[in-house]
């Protein structure tokens, strides 16, 4: 234990059990409040944080950083009511209120063994939402490296099974608290309307010259005992990919080569203008212009889950590959975590539902997808998970390509940030309706 400015700062790590946090807590001077060295997140001990140890009354306070050997200020983002991933990032080291904390630790469950950090951070968010203040208040010379493409996954990774468990535990419990828990959906949706064709695939596409006319032919290699087409929304392509469309169109009419009057669509956007074509089937099928369908009866499996589980929407399982179809790490994602009976709550927790995603056309209509290039899915699937059961295939349908030309690669932490703090922004109306539904 390390004292600065007569505020003692302790270590923590992020994943740890209630009854090492409670030894940490109450082991601590007594005092109004109590630095946390969140060990995980940083191999150096923080330095130079009478800033922080002074910051305006809170029950939990962070801030932004800054790393003395390169004089880089690292931002982070401010907490809002949906900021409930447990991999919210906090920085190596926040200061929160003791007394408020000891008294939280009484409502959490005593027998969890990696999850108590997380369900303390979730009650003292209860009280009150923790406040960041976006200077930097103190310094840290190194911070641990981390592999973002495997934190990413973490969640889906089979190795942390028994962790991801106790997470969703513990927010299941925070929403308990907060009365936005939701039972079970169960209502069967049934057809409704008439449809030109059973099923569409729908492909937005900016500038993929080197990728859609795969993901078209893999559409088009669909064997399936019912109409579909494909429905490519061609965001005004500057690189040969209209060109491309073109011909695929004029060689097989189920392409449906679609260029829009707006100039300012996101890939949301361009979702809307496939759903309401008047040539789109009662189903909407995911394929984004970098990737493949993993076999040739993925539309019929989609289609038969629908029909069997009257679901509004059906997600399946990818696997990750490299731009040659090798696999890569970590392999398949099929989201087992998810449950008919709590998936639809821990939907909120986590960063995806899985691909390919499919809804039914008639129900989307009613939801559409915000005009947006990032979590417009993510932000339609906690809308209609809200009020309608999902229909999960946990075989591999789709294969996601990761190369250089992908729009989320080697992302800069500012437009991870800001990725963030709009699927957060997502989180929280989706947390308030929930609780009006409640």
């Amino acid at each position: 234990m390390a004292t600065d400015h007569e505020i003692p700062v302790v270590e923590l790590p992020t994943i740890c059990s209630t009854e090492q946090l409670g030894s940490v807590l109450r082991s601590a001077p007594s005092g109004k409040y109590l630095l946390l060295h969140l060990t995980s997140a940083t191999s150096d001990s923080p330095t130079d944080y009478k800033k922080l140890a002074d910051a305006p009354e809170a029950t939990f306070t962070y801030s932004s950083y800054e790393n003395p050997d390169t004089g880089n200020t690292i931002p982070l983002i401010k907490y809002q009511l949906g900021s409930v991933r447990d991999d919210f990032d906090f920085g190596p080291l926040v200061r929160i209120s003791l007394p408020d904390a000891l008294e939280s630790l009484a409502s959490i469950d005593p027998g969890y063994r990696y999850a108590a950090w997380y369900a303390l951070r979730l009650a003292l968010s209860r009280r009150q939402l923790p406040v960041y203040i976006p200077e930097p208040l103190y310094s840290v010379s190194s911070v641990a490296a981390t592999d973002d493409h495997e934190a990413h996954f973490a969640y889906v990774n089979p190795r942390n099974e028994a962790v991801q468990k106790e997470m969703e535990a513990a927010f299941t419990a925070h929403l308990e608290a907060l009365g936005a828990r939701l039972p079970q959906r169960t209502r069967r949706v049934a057809d409704e309307g008439v449809f030109p064709v059973e099923a569409s695939v729908v492909i937005p596409v900016r500038n993929r010259a080197a990728t859609i006319a795969d993901a078209v032919e893999s559409a088009l290699s669909q064997t399936a005992p019912f109409d579909f087409n494909i429905i490519v929304v061609d965001n005004h392509s500057t690189d040969g990919t209209t060109e491309i469309l073109s011909a695929l169109a004029a060689r097989d009419h189920r392409v449906i080569h679609h260029i829009p009057t707006p100039t300012d669509l996101g890939i949301g956007g361009c979702w809307n203008e496939a759903l309401f074509h008047p040539l789109c089937g009662r189903y909407a099928v995911q394929l984004d212009s970098d990737d493949l369908y993993s076999h040739s009866n993925v539309l019929r499996d989609i289609v038969d889950c629908f029909r069997s589980t009257g679901a509004a929407m059906v997600v399946g399982a990818y696997a990750l590959t490299d731009f040659s179809l090798n696999p890569i790490p970590p392999g398949t994602i099929a989201h087992r975590e998810w449950t008919d009976v709590n998936g639809h709550n821990n939907l909120l927790r986590v960063n995806g539902i899985g691909a390919p995603r499919a809804f039914r056309t008639a129900i989307a209509r009613r939801n559409p997808m915000a005009n947006v290039s990032y979590g417009e899915d993510y932000g339609m699937a906690l809308r209609l998970s809200r009020s309608y059961p999902v229909g999960r295939i946990f075989d591999v349908l789709y294969l996601c390509r990761r190369w250089d030309g992908n729009s989320d690669a080697n992302l800069s932490r500012e437009r991870l940030n800001g990725y963030n703090t709009y699927k957060d922004s997502l989180r929280t109306a989706e947390l308030k309706a929930r609780i009006k539904a409640v």
